[in-house]
């Protein structure tokens, strides 16, 4: 089928639904809903079977739904309507939740109901159960409308409350004040619910240090809650976080933004301690707050909140790397290199980098750049740190190494991944393995060595030009990686381990070993690394450096999230066709 997509943005639900219904063969073209005028344009020009609306934050107008069929994907169960349906059932902590395709009419969110998909809630942020749950449902619902609506016999289902299976119901935009967090009642539970329900957006909104912040990204405390302290109040940082003192225990808060920023001052996420270093290091020296540093290995899963942590079975050592939404500023990349260094120097055979959940890297930090007194020079050091983070696991003659990713990836993020001997998937993750889309970026991370190594020169340029995301099908078909597991997030994990384990007490275990480090070899002596990284970091600096804005002027478009102007012309194909005639 023709399918349109329009939507606000190519989000994680677009992009995963793009590559599914492409995978599928059908023809999609995308349309930012930037107003009536466009989106009608982009209707008349590509002349859609079918229009599908993944993410939207306004009422498809009149004029298009009147004409064609639209189906809205609605992340909620049968009956659910309004803007918030995600965030009102973490809050009122539902056991079920789904994803509903309905066909688009005069009320929002009522028309006939064409297909739903049912999942389990887990404890988990808006964002997480998004990127997951609700888009492994969604391509369900889709695929399923898609099947009955080529059928031709399936009459859906009318919106009507009497019906047993309608469970659903009409809820308001949640405000902050059903968000709002009661520091003296609420339990450390209550308060990760609440602020789980508004991640990534809008955020919780509370006043610390006698500024009103949105809090951002929350994990339990074990330790700390005991201290004497007052409820809210700052007991510790770490890696950018600050850990607040509930009724009952404590809780990690990673990112904060300011409510009402004042002139100068940036209006969009960074590490809390980013905005109150200055209240921090004013203290009086008996009220400082201390930074708790941790060695990679020192606590259990779940008993802390860290950034990166190491688990050693037999052979093998787990490397974790959890940073927010997949950035990873220059400290980030140089605390993570210390730690491979770290788990290379233990008596293991294999080693996994598995990531963190939600992510396996995104590359570079355009928010910490943004923020740096000067963009360009902070741009300059965290590619190099990167650069640095490449070099480490590439040269690991000791071992081999393996990459599990659990999470989407990103521009660096995708090469940072290729340095690894072999690299596993999930299979509904998604990949962007380019740079071009953020300002003409030409990358880093020795792409130049390790892509071509893995698909051949030609398929190396169509990636990095095409600018458009692969499913994790896709690259292992392309080589891109080397297996695409179809399972749940805990029979990947388990999975990995047994898959890693096999290797390090294989029988060709040292045979691998020293066929790796012998290609290694003759690569160097073909062409060092060092060159490689030479050639890519000349283009960087005109990137960073140069008379062309293009990458400053993209990066704070991203970062401030200002609405679109126009859809690139590698997303809506129906414009490159127009063009071209």
């Amino acid at each position: 089928m023709r399918i349109l997509f329009l939507t606000h943005s190519f989000n994680s639900l677009t992009q995963r639904l793009f590559v599914e219904l492409r995978k599928d063969g059908h023809d999609v073209s995308i349309e930012f809903d930037i107003n009536d005028a466009i989106a009608e344009q982009a209707v008349e020009l590509f002349k859609p079977e079918l229009i599908i609306a993944p993410f939207l934050k306004r009422a498809i107008p009149e004029s298009i739904w009147s004409k064609h069929r639209c189906i809205i994907v609605h992340p909620g169960i049968k009956g659910d309507r309004g803007p918030s349906s995600v965030d009102w059932a973490i809050l009122n902590q539902e056991a079920s939740w789904g994803v509903t395709c309905l066909e688009a009419n005069a009320e929002m969110d009522a028309g006939d109901i064409w297909a739903s998909v049912d999942f389990s809630m887990r404890e988990a942020s808006k964002s997480s159960l998004y990127r997951n749950e609700i888009s492994d449902a969604a391509v369900t619902a889709v695929k399923q409308t898609l099947e009955r609506l080529l059928s031709g016999e399936f009459k859906p289902q009318k919106l009507d409350y009497d019906q047993p299976d309608i469970l659903g119901q009409w809820n308001c935009l949640m405000a902050q004040s059903d968000r709002k967090i009661d520091w003296q009642n609420d339990s450390t539970q209550e308060i990760l619910t609440k602020i789980r329900a508004a991640d990534s957006a809008p955020g919780v909104q509370d006043r610390i240090g006698g500024q009103d912040y949105y809090l951002y990204n929350a994990f339990a405390e074990q330790a700390l809650g005991q201290e004497q302290a007052d409820v809210g109040s700052i007991l510790a940082t770490r890696d950018g976080a600050i850990c607040l003192k509930t009724r009952d225990a404590a809780v990690w808060v990673t990112h904060l933004k300011r409510v009402n920023p004042e002139d100068g001052e940036f209006n969009f996420k960074l590490p809390a301690t980013h905005f109150l270093a200055k209240q921090l290091a004013s203290a009086p020296h008996e009220q400082r707050v201390p930074e708790l540093p941790l060695a990679p290995e020192t606590m259990p899963n779940g008993a802390t909140w860290q950034e990166i942590r190491y688990r050693q079975e037999g052979d093998v050592g787990y490397l974790y790397f959890d940073f927010y939404n997949g950035a990873m500023d220059s400290d980030q990349c140089q605390r993570l290199q210390q730690a491979v260094a770290h788990a290379k120097a233990q008596p293991i055979k294999v080693l996994v980098l598995m990531g963190g959940e939600e992510f396996w890297s995104n590359g570079i930090h355009l928010n910490q750049i943004e923020a740096a007194e000067s963009p360009a020079e902070e741009s300059w050091c965290n590619i190099n740190a990167m650069n640095d983070l490449c070099l480490e696991i590439i040269n690991s003659p000791n071992q081999l190494t393996m990459v599990a990713m659990q999470g989407n990836a990103g521009a660096g993020g995708v090469f940072l991944a290729l340095a690894a001997d072999q690299v596993v998937a999930r299979s509904n993750i998604v990949l962007n393995p380019h740079y071009k889309s953020m300002g003409n970026l030409y990358g880093s991370e020795y792409w130049t060595y390790l892509l071509p190594k893995r698909v051949g020169d030609e398929q190396a340029q169509q990636l990095m030009q095409n600018r458009l995301p692969v499913s994790a099908t896709e690259a292992e078909q392309s080589g891109l990686i080397d297996a695409c597991i179809n399972e749940s997030r805990e029979g990947f994990l388990n999975r990995i381990k047994a898959d890693a384990t096999h290797l390090a007490t294989s029988v060709e275990y040292a045979q691998r070993l020293a066929l790796k480090n012998l290609q290694r070899q003759q690569d160097e002596l073909q062409k060092p690394l060092q060159q490689y990284r030479y050639e890519e970091l000349n283009q960087m600096k005109l990137n960073f450096f140069g008379f062309d804005p293009s990458y400053h002027v993209a990066r704070y478009h991203f970062v401030e999230k200002l609405p679109k102007a126009r859809t690139p012309a590698y997303l809506a194909s129906h414009r490159v066709v127009n063009k071209s005639m």
